[in-house]
């Protein structure tokens, strides 16, 4: 089985987005590099630098299902059908859509986030699965479901907004030594939550 690991691009103090979903400067290091990759969909293409695009390839190459939450889901309007990267999408909702044009689209809507884990963890197989950070992944943690994180930071100061790890205010947990790989305006930091 695969590992779920909670991942985003988050600012040096810890947000993912505005409080009006903004990402403002996260994502301008997908776009600053000399190294042309793509996840899933061929129209997508992102220029990053090589320790990026080395850091990333592992990564997605690994990933099975992407699991995230109904507010991602709209904001992104599904990624019009294709899964950003990996094979499937899960969505954790309680209104799964009814008149999404993508209805042959390999996704599946589930409840909670228990369900969504194992639906995730079925359809991936020995994969990856790569858990949108946000109040699902607050979620995972209290409930002890995931492996890794890995923590894209750029160095921009937000002051307010949506927290890498949502509205989570359970039990400290330690994480291991993380691996460092220094971008070209972000720094990317894996680490293994210890569950020892």
């Amino acid at each position: 089985m695969g590992n779920v690991i909670a991942s985003a691009v988050v600012s040096l103090d810890g947000f993912v987005a505005t409080t009006e979903d903004e990402v403002g400067p996260l994502f301008d290091w997908y776009n600053n590099g000399p190294v042309e990759l793509y996840g899933t969909d061929p129209g997508r293409p992102f220029h990053v630098s090589q320790a990026s695009a080395d850091y990333i390839n592992t990564a997605w190459g690994k990933v099975g299902v992407v699991l995230c939450g109904r507010h991602l889901f709209d904001i992104t309007n599904g990624w019009e059908g294709v899964p950003p990267f990996g094979e499937h999408v899960v969505v954790v909702t309680h209104r799964p859509p009814t008149d999404w044009p993508f209805p042959d689209a390999p996704y599946a809507f589930v409840s909670g986030i228990e369900e969504a884990v194992a639906k995730a963890q079925e359809l991936a197989g020995d994969r990856d699965i790569s858990l949108a950070a946000g109040n699902l992944t607050g979620q995972a943690l209290r409930a002890g479901l995931v492996d890794e994180l890995s923590y894209n930071l750029v160095p921009v100061i937000f002051g307010t907004g949506k927290r890498f790890f949502g509205d989570y205010a359970g039990d400290q947990l330690l994480l291991d030594n993380p691996k460092v790989i220094e971008g070209d305006r972000v720094t990317h930091l894996h680490y293994r939550v210890s569950k020892g």
